[in-house]
């Protein structure tokens, strides 16, 4: 029989061309880069064939590849910064990339160690042996993407609890479109605790490639809050994955809040390595126009007694398609799981599109592990109770579609001044919409 060779799109031709001309100029480690892009010029970019990314089909959608980000000039990282974070209020202290280069950097609170990626890269900074610490994700290819570019970001050594909020700001610049690849790894020691927020950004109008990675890695006792928004622009293709790896009687907890980009991908990957730990990922989406956001979870009960709360809220106006992929795998002998998974979707009008799949795979006997999905209408009912009451129907619906929202970013988020800018994020759109 024949050899079948696999016909590339002239974006992957494309890409292949840009790794070849960029990895010697790229931090660290060429072997882990050439195996990284193995894996993902093996397989192709993904489409829809690919059961993980049937809603989000990148090799359609990813016809053009854009250039590596280049170092920015002082004048445009002042230029990216001179508007303030939706963050600012809670005063984190920041560490800023412009064009997915560490620009700005405020000093961190003690305890909490910071070193540049491209630096740790260049110098086999010892807690690089963690990247990866959540093995299912390397066969991925937006994972595999960024393994492949990653061109700076940062290492964070959390070593006692912090009380005080550490920020990472990402901004994408410019008029032509070009990629970044961040990646950050934040190892938080036994017994200490964290608060991290992340921002991205980018202009409306230029079709920006962000693929940022952040990974997790949690000791036994360890404490971690992370809030991340997504307000790049309107033509942008963003990329973003999350893993958690975590020890024994942890707690844990991610939110992704989704307000712009014109496709987006999110992916999670949380794994309960320790006994009697806790890990909740949220996430709220609101889309208009013709916007594409994918969330995708895996969550994986290695160990017993742990508990996993997942909760997604969608908003979907215009042709908007939302997708939520949520899996639990609980593994032999990871007893008294307890998993909890829901999405629900609000349509908006009747062109928009929610496509949801949860799944359960158990191989556990002394569990209790379910999920939901549901997607609908605004209640008539509560609307003409408003209504009644004196409310115009725009400002009907932009109450009922708050408070749906909120549940996903306020609840559990013990942080009043973060809940609040998010919350006015979610104004903002709604007051978009009119």
């Amino acid at each position: 029989m024949a050899d079948v060779a696999m016909m590339k799109t002239p974006a992957e031709t494309a890409l292949a061309d840009l790794f070849a001309r960029s990895k010697s100029l790229l931090p660290g480690d060429a072997r882990s880069r050439e195996d990284a892009f193995h894996r993902l010029a093996e397989k192709g970019l993904p489409h829809r064939r690919v059961e993980e990314w049937k809603y989000t089909d990148l090799r359609a959608l990813m016809r053009e590849i854009a250039p590596l980000a280049q170092k920015p000039s002082e004048a445009e990282v002042a230029q990216a910064l001179s508007v303030e974070s939706v963050f600012a209020a809670a005063k984190p202290a920041t560490l800023a990339f412009v064009d997915g280069h560490l620009a700005k950097a405020d000093a961190m609170p003690d305890g909490v160690a910071a070193v540049p990626l491209a630096q740790a890269l260049a110098e086999g900074h010892p807690l690089l042996a963690k990247l990866g610490a959540v093995a299912d994700a390397e066969g991925n290819a937006a994972y595999a993407l960024n393994a492949a570019f990653m061109t700076d970001g940062v290492v964070l050594h959390v070593t006692k609890p912090v009380a005080d909020r550490v920020a990472l700001r990402f901004v994408t610049t410019g008029a032509e479109a070009v990629a970044t690849a961040t990646r950050v790894l934040v190892v938080v020691e036994e017994d200490a605790s964290f608060h991290l927020l992340e921002t991205h950004e980018s202009p409306n109008g230029v079709a920006h490639q962000p693929n940022g990675v952040v990974e997790f890695v949690v000791g036994d006792r360890g404490r971690v809050a992370h809030v991340r928004l997504n307000a790049n622009g309107d033509k942008t293709l963003a990329l973003s994955t999350v893993t958690a790896h975590l020890g024994a009687e942890v707690e844990f907890g991610t939110r992704n809040v989704v307000a712009a980009s014109a496709v987006s991908r999110h992916q999670v990957w949380m794994t309960f390595a320790g006994a009697d730990a806790k890990g909740s990922v949220r996430g709220a989406t609101m889309l208009s126009g013709d916007q594409h956001a994918d969330t995708t979870l895996v969550v994986n009960h290695k160990a017993t007694g742990c508990e996993s709360r997942e909760l997604f809220k969608h908003a979907i106006d215009g042709r908007g398609t939302g997708v939520f992929q949520g899996r639990i795998n609980v593994a032999p002998g990871a007893q008294k799981t307890d998993g909890q998974m829901m999405s629900a979707a609000v349509l908006l009008s009747e062109e928009g599109t929610m496509n949801n799949k949860p799944e359960l795979e158990i191989f556990a006997d002394d569990v209790q592990c379910a999920h939901g999905a549901t997607c609908g209408e605004l209640d008539d009912d509560l609307l003409f109770y408003l209504m009644a009451r004196g409310l115009p129907r725009p400002e009907a619906e932009a109450l009922l579609i708050e408070s749906f929202l909120g549940e996903a970013v306020e609840e559990g988020l013990d942080d009043e001044i973060v809940g609040e800018a998010l919350m006015g994020v979610i104004e903002a759109w709604l007051k978009a919409r009119g």
